[in-house]
């Protein structure tokens, strides 16, 4: 995982470099793609299915446009302007493990309200790492990205969590973005590999809605979202180890 995790953030790094007033979603895809397959993997998301009805998802990186919060499709021809805040979203099996990570970045000059969240949203991530340690529990990591957004008044995404990763695209347990009685309390021991990735909306609002394909989620209040994620492993020593190191 370590291994096919390096992988993906050179991916992502490609994809990052190349966001642009003027580039299309799809381009930034196919760079994306061009990286996994050169190096061995194989891109998780694209035909990936929720269940055997599902519409496979046909994109390598979820990309997600300003209100669009996650799931966005990278097949569309859609046009990147100054402004813009995209979130992309990328997973690849390599060697038989899967690893996943997201970013959120800006399209030129951004609005400073939408870098203060994008940057809170990456620092909230980076809490609930280091609140990932053998002897705690998930709702540990849980409370520490919702106390690091909190003074922010951010929307934090309720219907979506964070997950283990590794020998599946989403396995258990759920890692959600806040503390709730209605998950489990688990205990985070050694060997764990979790996704972490906070989603926060720009409005204060967390409620989302499903769009028309089925994939892309929408804060629906229409404010800008942003979206951070790793994968973590908690290792012998005590603490987490980033497996898929965020592109600068």
């Amino acid at each position: 995982m370590r291994r096919g995790g390096a992988l993906l953030s050179r991916a992502l790094k490609a994809a990052v470099d190349a966001v642009a007033p003027g580039v299309t979603l799809r381009t930034l895809d196919q760079i994306a793609e061009r990286v996994i397959v050169e190096g061995g993997g194989t891109p998780s998301f694209k035909g990936y299915q929720s269940s055997p009805t599902d519409t496979p998802f046909p994109s390598t990186v979820c990309i997600s446009v300003n209100e669009e919060i996650v799931h966005g499709s990278g097949t569309r021809d859609l046009v990147l302007e100054e402004g813009d805040v995209v979130g992309l979203d990328i997973g690849c099996w390599f060697e038989g493990l899967c690893t996943d990570m997201a970013v959120t970045v800006g399209v030129g000059t951004i609005t400073l309200e939408a870098r203060n969240l994008i940057e809170v949203t990456r620092a909230s991530l980076l809490a609930g790492v280091a609140a990932a340690r053998v002897g705690g529990e998930i709702r540990d990591i849980s409370r520490a990205i919702e106390e690091h957004v909190k003074p922010h008044g951010y929307g934090i995404v309720r219907s979506l969590v964070g997950h283990g990763v590794g020998h599946a695209v989403h396995e258990e347990p759920h890692v959600p973005n806040y503390v709730s009685d209605r998950y489990p309390r688990v205990a985070i021991q050694e060997g764990m590999c979790l996704a972490l990735e906070p989603m926060l909306g720009l409005g204060g609002n967390p409620d989302v809605e499903t769009g028309l394909d089925g994939w892309c989620i929408v804060m629906k209040d229409r404010s800008v979202g942003a979206h951070f994620e790793v994968t973590i492993a908690v290792t012998r020593k005590g603490g987490a180890e980033i497996l898929t190191p965020l592109p600068k």
